[in-house]
């Protein structure tokens, strides 16, 4: 049993978000808390943002020793020669990918999904391991979980961007809610979905003794005039990182962000802390890379008990990383 002391990021500033800590049964404040077999890793994902133009490179070799890369270092994770991994929002961009990408490793992984709609569990190719839950409803999600060695959360509230944005005019881009959810029902949409739902997960994972946990969030927590965090005076991603700073009292541990991108990938990626990233050129990622270091993630001790932003070089500049060690262990500070 490792125990830790940890204190929420910036969690004076999140506390007099009155508007999203109000919703809040519990204060955000220094706390011990111990870890029992179990690890969280914290990825980055983001904001949707088109694909940058550039010649495309054969990267099948950094593809291909990838996977070897993995298959001789689940046991250094503390998990079994083939774990069970489930990941929640299957049926997301992201999560979709990863649930793949687990299917195609099945000599690694023994894959599982967890999909909203039975609609959904089709579009992946409706499999038996393929379940049907919601994640507001505890009950709902825990037949997905029952004998599972790890979980990748990828579930969240998604609004969708106004059409008619230029950004070359220098506009803020505007969102939405696909239901037509008025600006109070939207504060309410994302406490639901994007703290109360991984709640129940990280809740009913602990039950079944789940061993890994990866939550995939967003960067952007630390910055209050981020365009989503204006949605509906919401404060969408800050109320992601209560959210997660909140869960301390939980074996299971999870945070932050970073830049998507629909096409691409297998390229140099970029970690840093608190939203250092956005300051950069560098702050988005394709998210075949983002699926690619969640399952690496599950695969090294050196990712375990570590928050950290996720981005990557463009297309076509640096070395495609294939050192997830190395990756990780660049960030040298843990909870």
């Amino acid at each position: 049993m490792t125990c830790l002391n940890l204190v929420s990021p910036a969690s004076s500033r999140y506390h007099q978000l009155g508007g999203v800590a109000s919703l809040l049964p519990l204060p955000i404040s220094s706390r011990s808390f111990c870890i029992r077999e179990s690890s969280a890793v914290v990825l980055s994902r983001s904001l949707s943002t088109s694909s940058p133009s550039g010649a495309r490179r054969d990267d099948n070799s950094a593809r291909v020793f990838r996977r070897r890369l993995s298959v001789t270092s689940a046991s250094m994770a503390g998990l079994p020669p083939k774990p069970t991994v489930l990941v929640t929002g299957a049926g997301g961009r992201t999560g979709s990918i990863v649930y793949k990408k687990l299917k195609e490793r099945s000599d690694q992984f023994t894959a599982k999904g967890l999909v909203r709609t039975p609609e959904s569990k089709d579009k992946i190719g409706g499999a038996e391991d393929v379940y049907v839950g919601d994640i507001r409803d505890a009950d709902s999600i825990a037949p997905a979980i029952q004998g599972v060695d790890a979980l990748i959360i990828l579930t969240s509230a998604v609004p969708k961007m106004k059409p008619g944005f230029d950004p070359s005019k220098g506009e803020r881009p505007e969102f939405y809610y696909e239901e037509g959810c008025f600006p109070e029902q939207v504060r309410a949409q994302f406490l639901i979905v994007d703290w109360i739902g991984q709640k129940n997960q990280i809740d009913a994972a602990k039950a079944a003794g789940v061993k890994h946990v990866v939550l995939v969030g967003s960067m952007g927590g630390t910055n209050l005039s981020n365009p989503l965090n204006s949605l509906g005076n919401g404060n969408i991603l800050v109320c992601s990182s209560i959210s997660i700073s909140d869960f301390h009292d939980h074996a299971f541990v999870v945070l932050l962000a970073g830049g998507l991108q629909d096409k691409g990938g297998i390229r140099e990626l970029l970690v840093g802390k608190d939203d250092e990233l956005l300051q950069t050129e560098t702050r988005t990622i394709a998210r075949p890379d983002v699926a690619e270091v969640c399952l690496q993630a599950l695969q090294y001790e050196e990712s375990k008990f570590k928050a950290f932003d996720l981005a990557s070089k463009p297309e076509g500049t640096g070395t495609p990383t294939t050192d997830f060690k190395a990756l990780f262990s660049q960030i040298t500070t843990r909870f």
